[in-house]
């Protein structure tokens, strides 16, 4: 997890949520179809296309999990949340980021949520999002799979780090187009065993034992939740609403990242 910050005196006490009048917390999930935000105290205050207005027209400004347009999401980003942060006091800023798109997407992601006046931004790869917010035992390895809109990601998490990840371009979007529900379950297949082929360790085996963690607009579709432990031979588990899982496990880190001392100055 990454942070920026911009420290509160040493002097600064901060109570729970929404207690806290000085401070706010927002939780992003800058989707590459969808944008949803979560403020501390509120809950869920956006599920909305990823769209921004420079022109005449609609621009996308997050293409297949990479952020192309980093002042359109900024734009973006102040057209949906400016009214509904409170004008006093900086918010702190959880953003679930893709795994793979790593230093990019982080640096464009903090980039743009500047426009928002953070206190501070932390970053959590989009994958151990989905576990806190599945409730996922985090000692043992585990497997996430993130079916998205545009982009399909393959994780193994141990001790809540990421160990191995793979990605393909295609999501539940492609269905539309002629890509078939098969397909994504073919490269989501194709994934794990590409991990479990180059693991010189016991940790994929282990995690498919365990059974994999399933997230994403693809965990609600029956014709890849149907077929997919089939072809992977081993328990496959749809986490709850798992469209907003990652916006969600993001939110869960902003209570105990509030009362950090590395954040709060009081160190």
């Amino acid at each position: 997890m990454t942070v920026i910050r911009h420290l509160r005196p040493a002097s600064a006490r901060h109570r729970h949520w929404p207690a806290c009048r000085r401070c706010t917390g927002l939780a992003l999930d800058l989707g590459s179809a969808r944008t949803r935000a979560w403020i501390a105290g509120r809950g869920m205050v956006l599920d909305v296309p990823t769209v921004t207005f420079p022109g005449s027209g609609a621009v996308h400004p997050v293409r297949r999990g990479t952020i192309v347009d980093t002042a359109g999401t900024a734009r973006m980003l102040e057209r949906l949340l400016g009214n509904r942060l409170p004008r006093i006091g900086r918010p702190l800023v959880v953003v679930a980021a893709p795994v793979l798109d790593g230093l990019a997407f982080r640096t464009a992601a903090r980039a743009a949520v500047e426009v928002l006046r953070p206190r501070a931004v932390l970053t959590v790869p989009g994958a151990r999002a989905v576990a806190l917010a599945a409730g996922a035992d985090h000692v043992r390895p585990l497997l996430v799979v993130d079916i998205g809109a545009h982009l399909t990601e393959a994780v193994l998490l141990a001790d809540g780090a990421v160990t191995d990840a793979r990605r393909t371009a295609l999501g539940t979007t492609d269905l539309t187009g002629g890509t078939r529900p098969g397909d994504l379950t073919d490269a989501v297949v194709e994934m794990v065993t590409a991990m479990l082929r180059q693991d010189r360790t016991a940790l994929t085996r282990t995690a498919l034992r365990r059974g994999v963690l399933l997230a994403g607009g693809g965990a609600l579709r029956p014709d890849i939740t149907r077929d997919l432990p089939g072809r992977l031979g081993c328990p496959v588990q749809p986490v709850p609403s798992p469209h907003t899982a990652a916006v969600r496990g993001a939110a869960g880190l902003l209570a105990a990242a509030h009362h950090h001392p590395s954040l709060t100055g009081t160190v």
